[in-house]
């Protein structure tokens, strides 16, 4: 089940991520999964959070109606605002546990609008467990009272076909061509693409040629084929709670070049992670991230393999239906 805002064409234009909202089907296959995607009443920046939280709680009759006689063990939100409404009240009505996944906008956006801070609250308190996909994120949860709570990461699932280990600079230094990967849609404020070009235009000044390729919405195939032939990317986000995208680089083979943001202090090499939004040192981290002998014993963490998250949310989900 996938509820979608009810919004006009053009207005899809205000975020890149809400992209073909506006005339989804209601009912699609996804993997071969069947999908259920009602519609609910939302208005830009949630002045009137009522109206939204009033048009969730109907959809449970549809949803129910669609899901015919089938019926949870239990029920996995995979955000918050305001989905976990819909979620919080079908739990209720089968009386069965619920959990809700905050991946970063929830807390990091949600908790500084004063229309939605005190509903966030309410339902990451109300349900059975809050998983959060980083320390950070379960550190927040923890300071607001929210009582049962745990961090299960997202995993890095990179298809073998494209796994390769990390690789330096084999080219003329500081004359050759230098393909910078921004692995992000540059529409997206947040993502603060103008540092990354900043970045690039003071690589030039030392002699590379510099070219920066940029991801919109390509199918992840696409994605991973990009960070197999870039020599590095960057990531230059003014708030994440991965990125996702930093591990997937490392194992397509792309040294990976961070502003301190997310987890990325985590994994990343000291010299490869920035403590400040500068360009000139993030000129130099990537230089220092083209001469490192990356084959010299570097891996990430075993907490970010697939099998070990696996494992983890096979242990939440045994716990709740106990």
């Amino acid at each position: 089940v996938n509820p979608l805002p009810r919004m006009l064409k053009y207005q899809e234009t205000r975020r890149s991520t809400l992209t073909g909202v506006a005339k989804a089907p209601i009912h699609f296959d996804h993997g071969g999964v069947a999908v259920f995607a009602p519609r609910f009443w939302g208005l830009p920046g949630n002045p009137y959070p009522s109206i939204t939280l009033r048009s969730m709680r109907k959809l449970a009759k549809k949803t129910t109606t669609w899901l015919g006689d089938w019926r949870p063990d239990v029920i996995v939100c995979h955000t918050i605002w305001p989905v976990a409404e819909l979620a919080s009240r079908l739990a209720r009505q089968w009386k069965v546990p619920w959990l809700s996944v905050v991946h970063g906008h929830d807390f990091d956006v949600g908790l500084d609008n004063p229309n939605t801070n005190d509903q966030i609250l309410r339902l990451a308190k109300d349900s059975s467990q809050l998983i959060s996909v980083s320390p950070r994120l379960d550190d927040i949860a923890q300071s607001h009272g929210v009582q049962k709570h745990a961090v299960v990461r997202c995993p890095t699932a990179v298809e073998d076909e494209w796994l390769t280990a990390p690789k330096g600079w084999r080219g003329r230094w500081r004359k050759d061509k230098l393909d910078i990967l921004f692995p992000a849609d540059p529409r997206r404020p947040e993502k603060n693409h103008y540092l990354a070009l900043q970045a690039g235009e003071e690589l030039e000044t030392r002699g590379w040629v510099v070219g920066i390729t940029t991801l919109r919405q390509q199918p992840r195939s696409i994605v991973w084929d990009r960070m197999l032939v870039a020599d590095a990317t960057i990531i230059t986000s003014t708030r994440e709670s991965g990125p996702l995208v930093a591990r997937e680089s490392l194992a397509c083979g792309t040294p990976v070049v961070s502003v301190k943001v997310g987890d990325v202090a985590e994994y990343l090499p000291d010299f490869c992670v920035v403590e400040n939004y500068d360009a000139v040192e993030l000129a130099d981290a990537i230089e220092q991230s083209l001469q490192n002998d990356w084959h010299n014993g570097f891996s990430t963490p075993e907490h970010y393999s697939f099998d070990y998250i696996k494992n983890q949310w096979q242990s939440v989900l045994a716990n709740l239906v106990e």
